[in-house]
């Protein structure tokens, strides 16, 4: 029997939904952009069974993909579950058979395999497009392939038997310049393991190069950040051992006494020639964009302060700091030509923002001027009565942010509307920087339902052109992506 009256936060707005969706020609309010012709792609992850613990992160939630396809005018909607070998164990057995996140201990005896930890991964975090394949991407495990056409899950890839490691990112990247992709995995030979396997893929999916290195010590890698000549591997804090994962606790702790760690990589080179950069305490998730400027390597991120996660405990016993859990767009130089082996970090913007950063897909690498994001505009009222009093902090807003006069335009959602990660799409025909589209899923609370807003990337301040609405809650957003019509078969 399944039941979830005994978790607090499964309730109203975040209860699960537990299905898998279809709609034709979805409800449009305002005009759709005419030259808006592919499909925005989302995963994320909701518990189709209960968490076996109640503190286990929500990072282990099963895997849900869903796609918004624009063409001949009209929207179309499709979600579906992962299908992960965990999913389908699940499933068979009728309960929650794994414990939690990343420790194969906790799990129960009929599936526990601590030597393979890559078959219990829900692939929940990224959607990727990649060698004319759709795959869904989570970092503790390989890459499931999806059918474009029906969202079907067809089974765990390979990279045509050349992937080496038990792991593979949520966040590989594509350089639009030669179009091979840079991955990697970490704990790449098993749960604690120091072992980084980092890969180039020419566009066909095939490995053009591997290097393998270790890390001074094991933390999350989550993101990494891409140059025309080389690799950024940034990670802070967390941390972990077998003995921890042995005495069945939770996988990830936040240890603020550990040096925050930038690793840099020329794309060409091997181990011995990473060059590791020390500073001080910052909690690294995700990245925006970087490049190489003569012996100069320059980072964009929206780092933490601190531990962000609060259902990873604080090594030193102290509850989660809320007020210091705040991302600053915050630009980061290494000089490759000097001795000092700590960076120089300066603050671009003062407003807090959502880490969720995206940027213009073909400046990936290169000197960017915008950086979009979500974040909470205090000026900005929240009707926390009609939003069922929601509480918490709301991204309400996304906002341009100009890395080259420091000023940014911000688009409104609505006051009882709180939104997801957004994402860019290049206005066809055009080759300006930030000329094209921000999108991205809005949760309306006062109506249950979800909206996809629709705006022009380069007038914020006038408010969606477009919603199409859901007549339901969208499944939870982690990333989505934009797929053109030609880049991958699309369901017409």
């Amino acid at each position: 029997m399944v039941d979830f009256s005994g978790q607090p936060t499964m309730k109203g707005f975040f209860s699960p939904q537990r299905y898998d969706a279809d709609i034709r020609d979805c409800e449009v309010i305002g005009t759709l952009p005419h030259d808006l012709k592919g499909a925005f792609v989302r995963l994320g992850g909701e518990w189709y069974y209960p968490p076996k613990y109640k503190d286990d992160a929500a990072l282990n939630t099963d895997g849900y993909v869903s796609m918004f396809r624009f063409h001949e005018g009209r929207v179309d909607y499709k979600g579906r579950f992962v299908r992960t070998e965990r999913f389908q164990h699940n499933l068979a057995a009728g309960r929650q058979l794994y414990g939690y996140y990343r420790n194969g201990y906790t799990d129960d005896p009929s599936v526990r395999d601590v030597a393979h930890p890559a078959r219990r991964t829900v692939s929940n975090t990224t959607p990727l497009a990649f060698a004319g394949k759709l795959f869904t991407l989570k970092e503790d495990g390989l890459p499931y392939q999806i059918d474009p056409l029906t969202l079907d899950t067809i089974g765990t890839w390979d990279f045509h038997g050349q992937y080496r490691s038990q792991t593979h990112t949520a966040h590989p990247k594509i350089d639009p310049v030669s179009g091979e992709m840079v991955t990697y995995g970490y704990e790449a030979t098993g749960p604690a393991s120091k072992d980084v396997f980092v890969y180039t893929m020419d566009r066909h999916g095939h490995v053009k190069r591997e290097v393998r290195f270790q890390v001074p010590y094991v933390s999350i890698m989550h993101d990494i950040a891409l140059t025309q000549k080389h690799i950024v591997f940034p990670f802070a804090c967390y941390t972990t051992s077998q003995e921890i994962l042995q005495a069945g606790k939770i996988h990830w702790w936040w240890d603020k006494s550990k040096p925050s760690m930038i690793g840099i990589l020329p794309r060409d080179g091997d181990a011995r020639d990473m060059r590791w950069f020390q500073g001080p305490e910052r909690c690294m998730m995700h990245t925006v964009n970087a490049r190489t400027e003569g012996d100069k390597v320059i980072l964009e991120a929206p780092f933490w302060d601190t531990n962000f996660f609060p259902f990873f405990p604080n090594v030193d016993g102290s509850p989660w700091d809320r007020d210091r859990a705040k991302a600053y767009i915050r630009r980061y130089v290494f000089d490759l030509n000097s001795k000092d082996d700590r960076w120089h970090e300066e603050t671009l913007f003062q407003t807090p923002v959502v880490d969720l950063a995206r940027v213009d897909p073909r400046y990936l690498t290169l000197d960017q001027r915008y950086v979009y994001t979500g974040f909470t505009d205090q000026n900005a009222a929240f009707d926390t009565q009609r939003a069922g009093n929601m509480r918490g902090r709301v991204t309400n807003s996304y906002g341009r942010f100009d890395l080259k006069s420091g000023k940014f335009d911000v688009y409104f959602a609505g006051d009882v509307h709180s939104l997801q990660e957004c994402c860019f799409v290049p206005r066809p025909g055009s080759t300006t920087e930030g000329d094209g589209y921000l999108i991205g899923v809005a949760s309306n609370y006062a109506e249950m339902r979800s909206e996809l807003v629709i705006v022009d990337a380069q007038r914020l301040g006038e408010g969606d052109v477009a919603r199409v609405v859901l007549p339901f809650r969208a499944g939870p957003q982690v990333h989505g992506i934009w797929v053109q019509d030609g880049e991958l078969p699309l369901p017409v």
